[in-house]
């Protein structure tokens, strides 16, 4: 079994250094990848400045979060599905997805997973200043709005806006604060 885990790495990762390259003609911000050559994971951030397609990927999962903007239709298949902000959306990225902005560009938080790889999940939840929340090892938290403290290893380190903290193990970093936090977790996937 493949291991789903993120790759080692730095604990904070600054939206601000992320690089940008480009699908087409959108920018795309890499924020992590991992699993076999060819067949793993990434996690992205997708700016959708005019409506287009979403490039297919063969055999792979897909889990769209809208975290800037108001509203992203999707064409599935024919059917449209609305994305509200903060609302992730699973679907298979085997076929192009038509993406029309009915008001106006919209950031997306993009999880692809391969089949077989890892199973990526999304949930968007509200950050305490009381509750510290942990992220774990297969995990990555991205800071979707307001503003939040990390601490790990003994230190503390301000968290921006798309910022993201990479989960480890034994000690998980944990953040506090207010504002919303997009966890993905990467699960080994289900038995056949």
């Amino acid at each position: 079994m493949t291991d789903p885990t993120p790759v080692p790495g730095p604990v904070l990762l600054r939206a601000g250094d992320l690089p940008v390259t480009r699908s087409g003609d959108r920018p795309v911000r890499r924020i992590a990848a991992g699993g076999p050559p060819g067949g793993g994971w990434t996690v992205s951030l997708l700016d959708l400045e005019r409506p287009g397609v979403l490039p297919a990927t063969a055999g792979a999962e897909r889990v769209l979060t809208v975290v800037d903007g108001e509203l992203l239709v999707l064409d599935v298949d024919g059917r449209e599905q609305g994305l509200e902000r903060h609302r992730p959306f699973r679907l298979p990225a085997d076929a192009p997805v038509g993406a029309a902005l009915p008001t106006g560009p919209v950031r997306a938080l993009e999880v692809l997973a391969a089949r077989g790889t890892a199973r990526a999940h999304v949930v968007v939840l509200e950050l305490s200043r009381k509750r510290p929340h942990p992220v774990f090892a297969d995990q990555l938290a991205v800071l979707l709005s307001g503003r939040a403290v990390l601490t790990a290893g003994g230190t503390t380190e301000d968290v921006g806006v798309h910022d993201t903290v990479r989960g480890a193990e034994p000690e998980s970093p944990e953040l506090t604060g207010r504002g919303f936090l997009a966890v993905v977790s990467l699960d080994p996937p289900a038995p056949d």
